[in-house]
């Protein structure tokens, strides 16, 4: 099982623990509400349930897995878990292994969520901490939100209001270092 597939385990256990329900009952509560737009479905796991976004967006996503068109299906790619196959393919392929170390890096945190976006996976606790995700065939960028954290010449401090405070460029997985795990471990604590 991959990383992010073991998260999303661990986000559906968290969920079932909150809701005080089994997915079985969750997936019956969307399918009963007869709502069939993933947005409408989203608005109302967070107001029936108080669900926050990501745990409202999973939520949203299992109930629909098995009820949705079928997919074209693409062949299976070496790496085993599609979210990552899509991010990582073609000339941006060499470059998952600096993700599979950084995720098991940050996994020795604690719990977190992983919310697969667009070209990269973001990482959230109350709130997104980091974002990691190819920006180049040659180099992956880890993006980071932290506050008062002055910059580097590696920890490059980003304008104000974008989605990370901070960016560290990686073209390597021997850049995955102490230093860059501490810099995401103050973010992963401070997004509690």
């Amino acid at each position: 099982m991959s990383i992010v597939d073991q998260a999303q385990q661990t986000q559906l256990r968290n969920i079932q623990t909150k809701t005080g329900k089994t997915l079985d009952q969750l997936k019956e509560l969307v399918l009963a509400s007869g709502l069939s737009k993933h947005g409408e479905i989203l608005a109302m796991l967070k107001k029936d349930l108080g669900l926050g976004h990501g745990d409202a967006n999973a939520v949203a996503h299992y109930a629909r897995k098995d009820t949705a068109a079928p997919a074209a299906a693409k062949p299976a790619a070496p790496g085993g878990d599609p979210v990552l196959d899509e991010i990582y393919t073609g000339p941006k392929a060499a470059l998952r292994p600096i993700h599979e170390k950084l995720m098991a890096q940050i996994h020795a945190f604690g719990e977190f969520e992983i919310a697969p976006k667009k070209g990269y996976v973001s990482l959230r606790r109350r709130k997104q901490f980091a974002m990691i995700g190819p920006a180049t065939n040659t180099r992956v960028e880890v993006g980071l939100n932290m506050k008062e954290e002055a910059g580097t010449a590696r920890l490059e401090v980003q304008p104000p209001k974008g989605m990370c405070s901070h960016k560290v460029k990686v073209t390597d997985a021997a850049q995955v270092d102490a230093e860059l795990i501490a810099w995401i471990r103050k973010a992963y604590d401070g997004a509690a």
